[in-house]
C-alpha cells in the first residue's frame, strides 16, 4: 500500500479510501453488534467500547495483555505491511477504541494523550464524518475554530502521527448534516474516492462506528496487572 501525506496539513497525516471492502465492513459491524450492551460505556453523546480492555493502573495508562478481536486481523496485517507502526514500541496496534456515533452526536476537540505511542489509525464504518482539526496557540491551548476539516468516507483509513498527532487537536461537531463539502473547505478533497454523495455540498450523517487503533506503550501481564490494580 503506497500512500502520501495529505497536502495542506501538518506533516504525517494520511488518508486512504477503501482501506477495507464492503464485505469486511459488514462483517465488522455484525461482530461489533454482537457485543453485549453491558460491555459498552454509554456517554451523553455516544457509546464506546475499549478492547481488549480499558486502560488501568494508577495513571490509567497500562493495557492488560490480550489479543485484539479476530475481525481486525486483516486490517492489522495491512497496517503492519504499510509500516505506519514501524516506530511504535510493539510495531503494531494493540488496542482499539470503538465509538458509535448516531446522527447529531460528536466528540469535543481533544488530544489522544501520553498513554499511546504517537500514532493513530482510524477506520470508519457505516457512514462518513467530518473531523475538525484545531491548531494550538502559543500557550498550548486550542484555537477557537478549526483550521482544517477532513472528510472521512465509509471504509476509509485516517492515520495521524508525528507533528499531526502531537501539535493539533481533533473533534467532531454534533451535527445531523455536514455542509460545505467541497475542495475549498475539505483539505483532503482530492483524495476522496467517491464524491457523488457530496456533490450538493452537504450530506446527511448515518450511524457511524469508528475503530481507532493505537499502540499502548505500557502492557502488563495478568499477574502484574492484578498487583497494581489492588493498590490503586
Amino acid at each position: 500500500m503506497s500512500v502520501s501525506p495529505v497536502e495542506g496539513l501538518p506533516p504525517s497525516c494520511y488518508y486512504i479510501p477503501s482501506f477495507i471492502s464492503i464485505s469486511e465492513e459488514e462483517h465488522m459491524i455484525n461482530e461489533i453488534r454482537k457485543v453485549p450492551e453491558p460491555r459498552w460505556t454509554v456517554l451523553t453523546h455516544r457509546r464506546l467500547l475499549s478492547l481488549p480492555s480499558t486502560l488501568t493502573g494508577p495513571a490509567r495508562d497500562t493495557l492488560l495483555a490480550a489479543p485484539l478481536p479476530p475481525y481486525l486481523d486483516s486490517s492489522v496485517a495491512r497496517l503492519k505491511d504499510s509500516k505506519f507502526f514501524e516506530s511504535s514500541p510493539h510495531r503494531a496496534p494493540n488496542h482499539v477504541l470503538i465509538n458509535e456515533y448516531k446522527p447529531g452526536e460528536g466528540i469535543m476537540p481533544h488530544e489522544d494523550g501520553p498513554a499511546y505511542s504517537p500514532i493513530t489509525a482510524t477506520i470508519s464504518l457505516g457512514s462518513h464524518t467530518v473531523l475538525e482539526i484545531y491548531n494550538k496557540n502559543e500557550q498550548g491551548e486550542r484555537e477557537a475554530t478549526p483550521t482544517w476539516r477532513i472528510l472521512q468516507e465509509p471504509r476509509s483509513l485516517l492515520v495521524t502521527t508525528s507533528d499531526m498527532y502531537i501539535n493539533t487537536l481533533h473533534g467532531i461537531s454534533e451535527l445531523q448534516t455536514d455542509e460545505n463539502l467541497d475542495r475549498e473547505y475539505i483539505v483532503n478533497w482530492d483524495l476522496i474516492e467517491d464524491k457523488q454523495p457530496y456533490e450538493n455540498g452537504n450530506a446527511q450523517r448515518q450511524t457511524r462506528i469508528s475503530l481507532t487503533l493505537r499502540d499502548v506503550t505500557k502492557v502488563a501481564r495478568l499477574g502484574g496487572a492484578l498487583k497494581f490494580m489492588t493498590k490503586s
